[in-house]
């Protein structure tokens, strides 16, 4: 998996793309000097065939043919010669001396430098490249003055293995370099990846972890904890003063609500109080049922609940539900119902899923189609149990759908219904606190809302 990642990594990448330039440069060096060192090589081959020529063809020119004959046996007699190449033939081709046993078809030229392969004299059975002067004299005769060239292939021949090898292995200890490297540079960013993940599932108490070595990954990991130590102290006194506020305000309007209630019971002017005091109470009611779901919604958020988790039964716990709602449902003329398998088992909170599950079905009371269908549905899919609330009404539009299990949110047909906005707020915190995945789908009409469990280990 690591190395899946290090080879996607956008620091591979660019490792690579420095290597490949890098190796483009090493390569135009490394032949340039291949090419410059067989061209000096060439070229003092070259300076000693043009000196022995003009060695020879200056004999010619004093003392004709039969000098230029004893010098080249001369020359041929040294055992300091014997990589040299010495031919003189007449115009019928005949050799008259030399080290060759006749004139090299591959030397076809008149006048200049060629190069060819060619057997000696001395060893037919073997062939030598050879680099020589040819040229044709005043009298007719040819005249061929060279070198064996063979060790000077070889040579070049090594200079090139050598190149290629080199350059090979400086790309194979590039490229390994620039895993470990990228590797390590993986390593640290999964490592912060992995932290951001925790604190996601988890809570702000993670930290990523320092390895000691006070390089940049170790600077950047501590002041990403600094970070998060803030972040948390600050949501700390946001939470402090959330509940302080809820708790106070919670007393007084208790206080309020008995004494309007006491006021309810007692003697009263008229009708008009009564009415009067009944739509206070309610809006108290309200105040209070807002408050009691922040501090709700904020006490499953730190998941502190997860001790109370066991193995239950979604159907059993949906079947309940439905029970309390089937008389609201059929006094709005709702089908209520309940299908799926008869046994759908989760780890969780039984109390928290009763009350994700029963805001789901009061939504769909209060919000869906009068006189229309709601069914609540179990199962098990694929390893996963499933739970669905089903409605015909007119549904969430689309641009909305991000935006409904956010706090206080409530669509514009929903402004004039019961309500506080917080119901939904409390089923995703149950969902993430379960890590269940929530979806919400189009009926056309209506829509589906389903909650995802992982089925719970055997």
């Amino acid at each position: 998996m690591l190395l899946a990642d290090t080879l996607r990594s956008t620091t591979f990448k660019l490792a690579l793309a420095a290597i490949v330039t890098f190796g483009v440069i090493a390569a135009t060096i490394f032949a340039y000097v291949y090419l410059s060192t067989a061209s000096f090589v060439r070229s003092r081959s070259d300076q000693a065939i043009m000196a022995e020529y003009s060695g020879l063809l200056g004999a010619y020119e004093r003392s004709g043919r039969k000098e230029l004959i004893e010098l080249i046996r001369n020359r041929m007699a040294d055992s300091s010669s014997a990589e040299k190449l010495y031919l003189l033939v007449d115009h019928a081709s005949a050799v008259l001396a030399g080290n060759l046993d006749k004139w090299p078809s591959a030397a076809t030229t008149a006048q200049g430098l060629t190069e060819f392969h060619a057997p000696r004299a001395s060893d037919a059975a073997s062939q030598s490249r050879f680099r020589a002067m040819s040229a044709t004299l005043p009298g007719g005769d040819r005249l061929l003055v060279g070198t064996d060239i063979s060790d000077l292939d070889s040579f070049a021949a090594k200079i090139w293995a050598a190149v290629i090898a080199i350059i090979f292995l400086m790309f194979v200890v590039a490229v390994v370099a620039s895993i470990l490297v990228t590797q390590r540079t993986v390593g640290r960013i999964e490592e912060i990846n992995a932290t951001s993940r925790a604190i996601m599932q988890s809570g702000l108490d993670k930290r990523i972890p320092l390895r000691g070595s006070h390089d940049e990954w170790d600077r950047v990991a501590e002041n990403l904890n600094l970070m998060l130590d803030r972040i948390e102290a600050l949501m700390g006194d946001v939470k402090q003063v959330s509940d302080n506020v809820a708790h106070d305000l919670r007393t007084p309007l208790t206080r309020m609500r008995g004494r309007l209630e006491k006021a309810y019971h007692g003697e009263r002017i008229g009708e008009k109080d009564l009415a009067l005091i009944g739509d206070t109470i309610a809006d108290l009611d309200a105040v209070l049922g807002m408050f009691s779901s922040i501090t709700r919604i904020a006490h499953i958020e730190t998941q502190v609940r997860k001790g109370a988790f066991r193995n239950v039964n979604l159907v059993e716990i949906a079947s309940e539900v439905v029970e309390l709602y089937d008389a609201a449902a059929e006094r709005d003329g709702t089908d209520l119902s309940i299908t799926g398998d008869r046994e759908v088992r989760v780890t969780g909170d039984r109390d928290l899923l009763f009350d994700a599950i029963a805001n789901l079905v009061d939504n769909a009371i209060k919000h869906g189609r009068a006189g229309g269908k709601i069914v609540v549905a179990c199962e098990n899919v694929d390893e996963e149990a499933v739970i669905a609330i089903t409605d015909d009404g007119p549904g969430i539009p689309p641009g909305e759908r991000d935006h409904v299990f956010k706090r206080f949110y409530r669509l514009e047909q929903s402004r004039y219904t019961p309500g506080n906005g917080l119901g939904l707020s409390l089923v995703a915190a149950v969902a993430h606190l379960h890590g269940a995945r929530i979806e919400l789908l189009d009926q056309s009409p209506g829509v589906q809302v389903k909650l995802w469990f992982s089925a719970p280990a055997n």
